[in-house]
């Protein structure tokens, strides 16, 4: 074999890992739980029922803490990150009736405002419910 060959199979193999490995590592039924920031007092509980309640959370850097609830569900997208959808109830965030939520593994979220920019709220897992 050819240095010139071995070194195309490292590449692919290496590629083929790193596709593998970014893909989806989130497992959907352990989301469930009591994600909390520390700092800001803000907590998300995602029951296991689809569920979930906001308190004192930010979604974006411009507004203040908000409390909410509705249903959850994960989107699985192969175009885009993957996320968890809140279905916001009547009147939890004004006229919103939805936002995205990201998973950081298994034990952290955040709320992205700017799709470029840093997390704009993060939240780590302190419990199961």
């Amino acid at each position: 074999m050819s240095t010139k060959a071995g070194g195309r199979r490292l590449g692919a193999v290496l590629i083929a890992s790193a596709v593998l490995a970014s893909g989806c590592a989130i497992d959907p039924d352990q989301l469930p739980g009591v994600y909390r920031n520390d700092a800001t007092g803000g907590e998300i509980v995602l029951e296991s029922d689809g569920t979930f309640s906001a308190t004192d959370v930010r979604t974006d850097g411009s507004s203040g803490p908000h409390d909410f609830s509705g249903r959850w569900e994960f989107l699985d997208r192969q175009e885009s990150s993957d996320c968890i959808y809140l279905s916001i109830d009547d009147g939890g965030l004004g006229r919103t009736s939805g936002v995205q939520l990201y998973a950081s593994g298994q034990e952290e979220v955040y709320f992205r405002h700017d799709p470029d920019g840093p997390p704009t709220s993060v939240l780590t897992r302190v419990a199961a419910p």
